[in-house]
């Protein structure tokens, strides 16, 4: 006999959908960001290391403040720092090398199959199953997605840059599981407030190799610093580790694909790109997605 899901289970649907939507719409003002940053000749690696060493001491201020301050264990702190904070920048480090073989389309399009590889990588571990609501949710998100950006280049120095990003795509989508099976029970502030050490570690060894690390900056440069490490990098990180304990690894990384739309959005409003009908089909379709999986569903009584 079959039944409606129970109304905490809706609920908690519903609020992990609107922290990962709410993580999605912070994540997506990342390349604007970072690119008026660099319109006053900053690097990207400089850009990166101010974005990351800020969101660490903004995050480890709001865990002391909220009195969550506790002592990881060893092992779970060096995998929050390994994983959470290595692994990001490794990602995003290989996702924006690519960017010197392909062009930003063909990398969004390559990057964002990473729910393909969370939906593989979490039926193999049989953590999730694929219903048909997740699949068809799936294909609209992925179809949306190659509407939007279009076919990837593959001919000729292509092919390392299509490399590269599916490399990215794929640590990501290793990552999003490692990241639910280490929260367990710990504060997001905390295991938060652990990777971006991570992460900002590497940008700061990287910057300091390259001799791009820099603080005298106009104030305009610091402002889109700011924002970046504000909205795009320490709010969207704990809404999305929110989302993902309430949702689990495939619809978080579903939904999160509406990233590259709300991008298209931002640009047309801050950098005044025009707004395509490829766009709003790509950006339709992926909404769809969205709603597709917040359908309300049957479960055995």
């Amino acid at each position: 006999m079959t039944g409606p899901a129970s109304p905490a289970f809706d609920r908690t649907a519903r609020i992990g959908a609107g922290l990962t939507l709410l993580a999605a719409s912070g994540f997506a003002a990342v390349s604007i960001l970072t690119s008026v940053a660099m319109r006053y000749g900053l690097s990207l690696t400089n850009v990166l290391t101010w974005r990351y060493a800020l969101s660490a001491l903004v995050l480890v201020v709001w865990v002391v403040a909220s009195g969550q301050a506790r002592r990881l264990p060893t092992r779970d702190m060096l995998m929050w720092l390994v994983v959470g904070g290595g692994g990001q920048a490794l990602m995003i480090y290989l996702a924006l090398s690519s960017l010197a073989y392909i062009s930003a389309g063909t990398l969004a399009f390559l990057f964002y199959t990473y729910p393909v590889w969370v939906t593989i990588v979490q039926a193999l571990r049989g953590a999730e199953r694929l219903d048909a609501r997740r699949a068809t949710a799936l294909a609209l998100s992925f179809g949306g997605t190659a509407v939007m950006v279009g076919a990837p280049e593959l001919g000729g120095t292509a092919a390392r840059g299509v490399a590269l990003a599916l490399i990215a795509a794929v640590i990501y989508g290793l990552m999003i599981p490692a990241l639910q099976w280490m929260q367990k029970d710990w504060p997001v502030l905390v295991t938060s407030a652990w990777s971006k050490i991570g992460a900002a570690a590497c940008f700061i060894v990287a910057s300091a190799g390259d001799q791009t690390f820099q603080f005298a900056m106009p104030s305009a440069a610091w402002g889109a610093i700011v924002a970046l490490t504000l909205w795009s990098t320490v709010l969207p990180s704990v809404f999305f580790l929110m989302g993902l304990m309430r949702l689990g690894p495939v619809r978080t990384a579903i939904i999160s694909t509406i990233e590259p739309f709300l991008t298209a959005l931002l640009g047309v409003v801050v950098l005044s790109q025009p707004l395509t009908s490829r766009t709003l089909i790509g950006g339709a379709a992926i909404v769809a997605a969205v709603i597709v999986l917040q359908l309300r569903t049957r479960r055995a009584a």
